[in-house]
């Protein structure tokens, strides 16, 4: 029986992972934490650690372990209050990362895989020309600053101990229990809100959870994921038209859409201190996952639509 530690267990991707996990009888899993969990699984051991700085050879969460999964970060925090971000992000998701690699990598874990980021590839891309996972890392924000030099020094690691390190940099996932923009874009759409965004051409690369948690588990024991990085998506890009289109079918709601040109939603967010969120709506993000599909052999198996539909079945139960 392979035993398996995931941090992050309890968060929206984590929770998926785990359940997935557990539904595989070969697989022991641990949940490293910092505090107990309001609805643990249980089929699901946990360890509780307040400071994952802290964590050493000896904890007893490593035991035996011979997979990390590596989920648990700070994430993007609105009206953030630290005097220092960059600061506080690499405190977390470089200082806790490294730590808990080589505290693994002393242990004798075989596989350390970490999720991070497409923001270390950049915020954007030209339409037509996708990110690779060999494109020079462009990071604009302190996130994706830390994500990258989190990267570099598990590398380092691996170089040092032998443990194989596995990256994989997801785009936006969505899936039922989302929350942040895609959930407001949701209420939209089912109170009937008409929105001004009917004539946007991008093109925005997408992942749905369980085509994460799908993925995470490829790399888990495949032996050319070693000491890779890889790109996920669904493989399908839609524009923010067709998304909006596509969600409210999904809702079986009118997808009330006004043709208004990009260009004059862009100026207009600019005048409005809102740039980032106009390059979310109307610019364009896509990555190339080939390497993911020939290295791995994989390809996503929950399509789009199915995706969006569980998670507009999620979301109209909750309602």
């Amino acid at each position: 029986m392979t035993k398996i530690l995931v941090t992050g267990s309890s968060g929206f991707v984590g929770s998926r992972l785990v359940e997935k996990l557990t539904d595989i009888v070969e697989y022991q899993v641990n949940a490293l934490v910092r505090s107990a969990p309001t609805k643990p699984n249980a089929r699901v051991c946990y360890h509780r650690l307040a400071d994952f700085s802290r964590i050493n050879v000896d904890n007893e969460s490593l035991k035996d372990v011979e997979v990390v999964i590596h989920l648990a970060s700070r994430v993007h925090v609105m009206d953030d209050t630290e005097i220092d971000p960059l600061a506080a992000f690499r405190s977390i998701n470089v200082g806790h990362t490294l730590s808990l690699a080589r505290s693994a990598a002393i242990a004798g874990a075989k596989r350390f895989i970490f999720v991070s980021s497409v923001k270390v590839n950049g915020e954007g891309t030209t339409l037509g020309h996708p990110y690779r996972e060999t494109d020079a890392p462009q990071p604009v924000d302190f996130y994706g600053i830390s994500k990258m030099e989190a990267e570099e020094g598990l590398r380092l690691i691996a170089a040092d101990t032998g443990m194989e390190i596995v990256i994989i940099r997801p785009v936006l996932v969505y899936g039922p229990g989302v929350k942040a923009n895609f959930l407001s874009m949701m209420r939209w759409l089912d109170k009937g809100v008409p929105l001004p965004f009917g004539a946007i051409h991008n093109r925005r690369s997408l992942v749905a959870v369980d085509n994460l948690a799908d993925l995470i588990v490829t790399c888990m024991d495949h032996p050319a994921a070693a000491n890779q990085t890889f790109l996920v998506s669904d493989g399908e890009d839609l524009s923010t038209t067709a998304l909006l289109s596509r969600m409210a079918h999904a809702l079986r709601k009118p997808a009330r859409l006004i043709p208004v040109p990009s260009w004059i939603l862009e100026r207009g967010a600019v005048l409005m201190g809102k740039k980032t969120l106009s390059q979310r709506l109307c610019g364009s993000l896509q990555v190339d996952i080939e390497k993911t599909r020939t290295l791995l052999g994989w390809a996503p198996p929950v399509s789009v639509d199915d995706a969006l539909a569980a998670t507009a079945q999620y979301f109209r139960e909750r309602q």
